[in-house]
């Protein structure tokens, strides 16, 4: 680490610390600029251009991350979610799954991936992936409502049924919203229980 570098690096963490994010990345990017392959920099400038929405500048230094070390699973998975809200959703389906090969247990990954299959229309693929999301956090009630309307709209009731008695024991509002949304009344008394 050259001099430059550390003392760019020591006043980011200093801005850090001090929720000054813009001084912060001024400050990581003289880090970067002393050293280019100082990965801590290219990291903290990703994340601080997402942090403040700022989506191709974010994907940008994402991509650099990720060329100095491919094997990073959170920057697969935040270049997907830069990609998602730059509205190509192809390209965030790619990050997503480069990032649940490298961390199968990545549970926003496997959530990311069944979003992105339910907007296409392709409901069972969604489930499948929604299916690791809830089995990995299996107290995230978004996962589970996710889970719950792709079997809906999949045309797999028994699934519903599955989902719904899971959200019963362990998050009886999104029960309440998923018997509601998939038109399951039958499942209503089951409220009161």
């Amino acid at each position: 680490m050259t001099f430059d570098q550390f003392r760019f690096t020591l006043r980011a963490t200093i801005f850090e610390w001090l929720h000054l994010p813009e001084r912060a990345l001024a400050a990581w990017e003289g880090s970067y600029h002393a050293n280019p392959s100082d990965l801590v920099a290219i990291r903290s400038i990703a994340w601080t251009h997402a942090q403040k929405a700022r989506w191709p500048a974010a994907a940008l230094w994402f991509e650099r991350a990720l060329q100095q070390d491919a094997t990073h699973a959170d920057s697969w998975f935040n270049l997907g979610y830069a990609h998602e809200k730059l509205g190509q959703p192809d390209a965030a389906l790619a990050a997503f799954q480069r990032t649940t090969e490298l961390n199968p247990k990545h549970d926003r990954a496997w959530y990311g991936i069944g979003m992105i299959h339910a907007q296409r229309g392709e409901h069972r693929s969604a489930a499948d992936a929604l299916r690791h999301a809830a089995d990995l956090q299996p107290m995230n009630g978004a996962a589970w409502y996710a889970l719950g309307m792709a079997h809906y709209h999949a045309c797999q009731p028994e699934q519903v049924t599955t989902v719904i008695e899971h959200c019963l024991i362990h998050d009886r509002p999104t029960a309440k919203r998923l018997i509601q949304d998939a038109q399951r009344s039958d499942l209503i008394a089951r409220l009161a229980e």
